[in-house]
C-alpha cells in the first residue's frame, strides 16, 4: 500500500473503526459478559477482572482489562501460590477460548488499544528491548496481531517481535481485516491464540547475541 494510503487509513480510519467495532461487540456480546462475570464470580471470587499496567502506544502506560484466571491462594506467609497452582480447569478454559480477554473490547473503546496490533507486554520488558523492538510501539496494541496468528505460542520472542515490527511496516486497513478473520477462525478451533498447557508465557529476558538489529 502507498504511504499516502498507509498515513490515512492509520490517522482518520483506523481508530474510528476500532471504536465502532469494539461497542458492536460489546453489545452484541453483553450477555456472554454477564455469563462469564457470573461464574467468575462464582468459581474464582472477587474481583472478577484482573488489571494490569501495560504500556501502550509511544510506551503510554495504561491499565489493561481481563477476566481472572486464576485464584488469590497463598501459601502460610500470605504470598501468592505459583501460577500453575492458582489457574483451575475453569480459568483454563477461559483462556483457551479467549474469552478472558473481552473486557479488552473497553480498553479499545477508551483508546487504549486497537483491535488489532502488537499484544501489550508486561512493563518490565521495555528496558530490554532493542532499537527494532521498541518499534512495537509506534501504533496502540492489539487484542490480536500478526504474531498471534502466525503460531504466538510456538515461536521465539525474537520471532514474535519481528511479526510485530512488519505489522507496524505494513499496516493497512486489508491487512488488519486479514488478521481479523484469521483470529476467529483460530479461536473457533482453539488453535494458537492461547495455550492450554502453560500457565503462563515464559518471561522475555532480553535478545541473545546476535539477535540484535
Amino acid at each position: 500500500m502507498e504511504k499516502s494510503k498507509v498515513g490515512i487509513y492509520k490517522k482518520f480510519i483506523k481508530r474510528p473503526m476500532d471504536f465502532i467495532l469494539s461497542l458492536i461487540a460489546i453489545i452484541i456480546l453483553s450477555p456472554v459478559f454477564l455469563m462469564v462475570s457470573i461464574l467468575v464470580r462464582i468459581k474464582l471470587g472477587k474481583p472478577i477482572l484482573f488489571k494490569q499496567e501495560r504500556p501502550g502506544l509511544n510506551e503510554k502506560i495504561f491499565t489493561m482489562y481481563k477476566f481472572k484466571t486464576m485464584t488469590d491462594q497463598k501459601d502460610s506467609n500470605g504470598k501468592l501460590l505459583p501460577d500453575n497452582v492458582r489457574l483451575t480447569k475453569f480459568g483454563r478454559l477461559l483462556r483457551s477460548t479467549s474469552l478472558d480477554e473481552l473486557p479488552e473490547l473497553f480498553n479499545i473503546l477508551k483508546g487504549d488499544m486497537s483491535v488489532i496490533g502488537p499484544r501489550p507486554l508486561l512493563v518490565q520488558y521495555l528496558p530490554l528491548y532493542n532499537a527494532h523492538q521498541k518499534r512495537r510501539h509506534e501504533v496502540r496494541p492489539g487484542l490480536s496481531g500478526l504474531a498471534q496468528v502466525n503460531g504466538r505460542n510456538g515461536i521465539s520472542w525474537e520471532e514474535r517481535f519481528n511479526f510485530d515490527v512488519e505489522y507496524v511496516d505494513n499496516l493497512s486497513f486489508v491487512g488488519d481485516w486479514r488478521i481479523i478473520f484469521l483470529t476467529i477462525k483460530k479461536v473457533f478451533v482453539r488453535e494458537g491464540i492461547n495455550s492450554e498447557s502453560a500457565a503462563t508465557m515464559e518471561y522475555f529476558e532480553g535478545s541473545k547475541a546476535g539477535d540484535n538489529k
